[in-house]
């Protein structure tokens, strides 16, 4: 560990190693008239390497600062109509005033051209046009090309490897997060460029006093006043009748914004989740969650593989979503929003999957699934944020009425005995969420109101049948029935408030806060005709639970904020008073715990020489357990597995540590962006787990044993435009390393776990008759146990993207796309190969601005996924059943 550090430390001291200098003065003409935005650069003597840049105020003002190793650099002054300067000027502190002479700019032909990537201050501007290809018809399509941004599979944009923290339309948050709709939906010929704002501050009233080190996307329009969206109608051929139906309609103003969504397909396309919260802002707006069901029962699930979803999703779904955003006074101050979404989803799944487990049992088990998904949520936002005050109340409503079915088969592979089940899961859920932040100036202060309110009631039933499926270590069904039956019941209340006050002076913020949190939850669980193999019967409770458990936690804090031209500094120095009870008295079971903790995190960032950042970030927090590490009445979770904690157990308590650093560089000048980070982590737990698995069922159990898992990481990534070849390309690299104690059957040993990653993209529209995108990544994995357990397994997979786009005539295009998974198990020498192929035709009539597809999925019909794969407690090879061959005639179209 300390190697690694080292290492990544002699990296970032070498950039920092020269003293940073700085130039300045004033620029004007031969009569002493300022120039305003004139270009001033310093380069390397001799080398057309730019090291820093500025441009000047409409006072002829610059500032510059660089850092370099040599002795001298030179420093270029352009402006239009004047004759550039060059001078050559020592590595020094200095103050520099130039007179420009007049000379006439020759203009030969009138072209406009606007810059690919430009910066002013913290905003980064993508020209849209510079980056998006004829086949491109969206603004997540354009966004996967931009030098410096990703889009991840689940729609989540990273800049520069991290999440954003808002996305804007015209400057307002109409989705609150929930941004997939529009990137998915935008037409791109509606958008004139890209902004991404650094270091964003989305509280007006706390810009200049408490910094963020995350970055917002804000997408600027063509118009001020903007009715579009996109629409597509496609039928298919295939077994069943395939549809896909998608229109989105949207509007943008000054006053008021709008989207109307619904979208349903049975051919394979995921689109329920694109109302997901991708973007939480930060803590002075409010608590904000993506609300979900307590999963505590499940039935047996079919494996998914790693690929596109389109390969396998077997689906039949319709979503529904509209979101109204308007100001609701003169000033624009106020806004109020209005969203709400419904779900109604049916996906089949079924796998094959044969399992080796280190302890030497085997088995096959063959999973069909049916889930049935009915999902409503609806949300009221009112907000203000204005330079002299902050309000935001979010009032939410979710409510579930999803099930779950399960058919499987599982073979002993050791007694070739046979059991075949038939599982059904019933899953209501109500959650309903309040969340109110309010800012208040007080004279030279401000005043911070929080309060989070939430409250959710899940009932789960899961029945199993026949009985005499279950052979779970330790138990037996009761012989006369005919099914077994999980009944549970939770509900949980949380409350979190706080109040704090902030003091600014030159530049430096101080955030004194008091707050109490709490959370209640009640737990009622039965199980039915199933009984213990021990030879003294437990009492009937011993299938039941009705626990409380409550967390309260009052704490005091001190917030740190620094911010100037070059220093960006926050931390939080909170003091916490956990006070933790579980009570079953039936059940023996009455813990409590009351412990004082101090959790401090820091983050500091350091800009320089226009192009850099570095940072370093540390923090300790505890966590001691859930409600779901205290029960003691016996619980199927699964089919496969019955669980109870020991009564005696204490409260689990696992303190983390972890400290990183990351040096990241983003240069629009030549389009290049990267970054480098590192992370180390000492996590300590005083329980450990101990699975015992016997023909693949597991019992779970905790054993009272200090315990520690380190993890050391780091990660690269670079990407780069070449203008000069219309290709956007980047390389990204990560290395994780894990050590851990563990337990299986009651035998101890030591896992080592280290996984890499190797990724590449580019995407080239140098031709006029050919775009080209490709991705690729290779991992390869290795696990190693040390003990009363051995184990030496290894993998290797390679993942890949090819899509080729051709354009033989004006308004034809011919497409082709590769997907291509494999994977390898060294040991065994284990090789699995997974190729698609997909081939489409488009015609666009222009006129109307409106595309004719049509596409063959599938080409080799492959119908089933094959893979290895390595977890902590066992080895599998995995077989799933696929989407087959299917052909997709769409109608595509933009709203006006």
């Amino acid at each position: 560990m300390r190697k690694n550090i080292s290492l990544f430390l002699m990296l970032l001291f070498s950039v920092l190693s020269f003293a940073q200098k700085t130039v300045s003065g004033k620029i004007t003409d031969e009569d002493g008239v300022a120039i305003p935005s004139a270009s001033v650069t310093v380069e390397e003597p001799g080398k057309d390497a730019i090291l820093a840049y500025g441009i000047t105020n409409s006072k002829g003002e610059y500032k510059v600062t660089f850092t370099t190793g040599e002795s001298n650099v030179d420093l270029k002054v352009k402006a239009f109509n004047q004759r550039p300067i060059t001078k050559q000027i020592s590595n020094s502190d200095q103050n520099l005033n130039f007179k420009m002479e007049s000379e006439a700019t020759e203009i030969k032909e009138v072209k406009l051209k606007t810059k690919m990537v430009t910066a002013r201050g913290d905003t980064i501007s993508y020209d849209l046009k510079a980056f998006d290809s004829k086949n491109d018809r969206s603004l997540a399509d354009v966004l996967k090309k931009m030098p410096g941004i990703e889009v991840n599979a689940d729609g989540t944009i990273l800049y520069q490897g991290n999440a954003i923290n808002k996305f804007y339309v015209e400057g307002k948050d109409l989705m609150e997060g929930g941004y997939g709709t529009i990137s998915n939906s935008l037409p791109k010929d509606a958008v004139a460029k890209v902004e991404v704002l650094e270091n964003h501050q989305p509280v007006k009233i706390l810009q200049n006093k408490v910094p963020s080190d995350q970055a917002a996307i804000n997408i600027k329009l063509k118009k001020s006043v903007t009715m579009t969206g996109r629409g597509e109608v496609g039928t298919g051929f295939g077994d069943p009748w395939l549809w896909n139906v998608k229109l989105t309609p949207m509007f943008f103003s000054k006053k008021s914004q709008w989207v109307a969504n619904y979208k349903t397909n049975n051919m394979g396309e995921q689109v329920e989740n694109e109302g997901n919260i991708l973007a939480f802002g930060n803590r002075f707006e409010g608590r904000r969650i993506n609300a979900s069901q307590n999963d505590w029962l499940n039935v047996e699930n079919a494996s998914t593989p790693n690929l596109p979803v389109k390969r396998y999703l077997m689906n039949n779904v319709h979503y529904l979503s509209a979101n109204y955003l308007t100001n609701i006074d003169k000033k624009k101050e106020w806004e109020l929003k209005a969203n709400a979404n419904y779900t109604n989803n049916s996906v089949e799944r079924e796998s094959n999957v044969v399992q080796n487990f280190f302890n030497g049992d085997s088995n096959t088990i063959n999973i069909h699934n049916n889930f049935y998904t009915d999902k409503a949520k609806g949300e009221l936002i009112f907000t203000k944020n204005a330079k002299k005050g902050f309000f935001k109340n979010t009032t939410s409503f979710s409510q579930y009425w999803n099930a779950d079915r399960a058919d499987v088969n599982r073979i002993d592979n050791k007694t070739l005995k046979e059991r075949d089940a038939a599982e059904a899961l019933e899953s209501p859920t109500t959650s309903f969420q309040n969340s109110l932040s309010t800012i208040i100036p007080w004279k030279e202060k401000m005043v911070n109101v929080l309060s989070f309110l939430s409250y959710q009631t899940d009932k789960q039933t899961l029945d199993v049948s026949p009985s005499s499926y279950l052979d779970i270590p330790g138990f037996t069904a009761t012989i006369s029935s005919d099914f077994v039956r999980q009944n549970l019941r939770l509900k949980t209340f949380e409350a979190n408030h706080s109040a704090n006050i902030g003091f600014s002076t030159k530049g430096w913020t101080f955030t004194p806060e008091i707050g109490f949190n709490f959370k209640s939850t009640d737990l009622v669980s039965d199980l039915f005709n199933i009984k213990s193999n021990a030879a003294t019967q437990p009492p009937a409770s011993q299938y039941s639970n009705d626990l409380s458990y409550t967390t309260a936690t009052p704490y005091g804090s001190l917030g740190v904020n620094y911010k100037n031209d070059s220093w960006m500094l926050y931390a939080n120095f909170p003091v916490n008073s956990n006070n933790i009870k579980a009570e079953d008295p039936l059940r023996l079971v009455s813990r409590e715990l009351n412990k004082v903790t101090f959790e401090p995190s820091v983050f500091a960032q350091y800009s320089f020489a226009s192009f850099w950042k570095a940072s370093v970030n540390a923090n300790i927090n505890n966590n001691f357990g859930e409600i779901n590490t205290a029960y003691s009445g016996f619980l199927m979770t699964s089919p496969s597995g019955i669980n109870v904690m020991d009564p005696k157990n204490p409260i689990p308590q696992n303190n983390n540590k972890s400290a990183g650093t990351r040096l990241e560089y983003r240069n629009p000048l030549n389009n290049l962006f990267f970054n480098i980070n590192y992370r180390y982590s000492d996590a300590k737990r005083n329980l450990i787990s101990n699975p015992t698995i016997v023909n693949g069922y597991t019992a779970m159990s905790y054993i009272v044993q200090d315990n520690n898992v380190l993890t050391n990481s780091y990660s690269a990534e670079a990407g780069k435009y070449f203008p000069k070849f219309k290709t956007n390309a980047s390389l990204s690299y990560s290395n994780s390393t894990s050590k851990s104690d563990s337990y299986l059957d009651n035998k101890s040993f030591t896992n080592n776990n280290n996984s890499q990653s190797l990724g590449v993209k580019f995407n080239n529209t140098y031709f006029s008759w050919m775009s080209l995108d490709y991705n690729a990544s290779f991992t390869r994995t290795n696990q190693t146990s040390v003990g009363e357990v051995n184990t030496d397994a290894k993998t290797t997979g390679f993942k890949h993207n090819l899509g080729v786009f051709f354009y033989p005539i004006e308004n034809h295009t011919i497409g082709f796309n590769w997907d291509q998974v494999n994977s390898t198990a060294t040991a065994t020498d284990q090789k699995y190969h997974n190729g698609f192929y997909d081939l489409s035709y488009q015609f666009t009539w222009s006129k109307k601005n409106i595309d004719f597809e049509l596409k063959w999925m599938n080409i080799a019909n492959k119908k089933v996924f094959e893979n290895y794969e390595i977890n902590s407690q066992n080895t599998s090879f995995t077989r799933i059943q696929l989407r087959p061959s299917q052909v997709m005639f769409t109608v595509k179209f933009n709203f006006k």
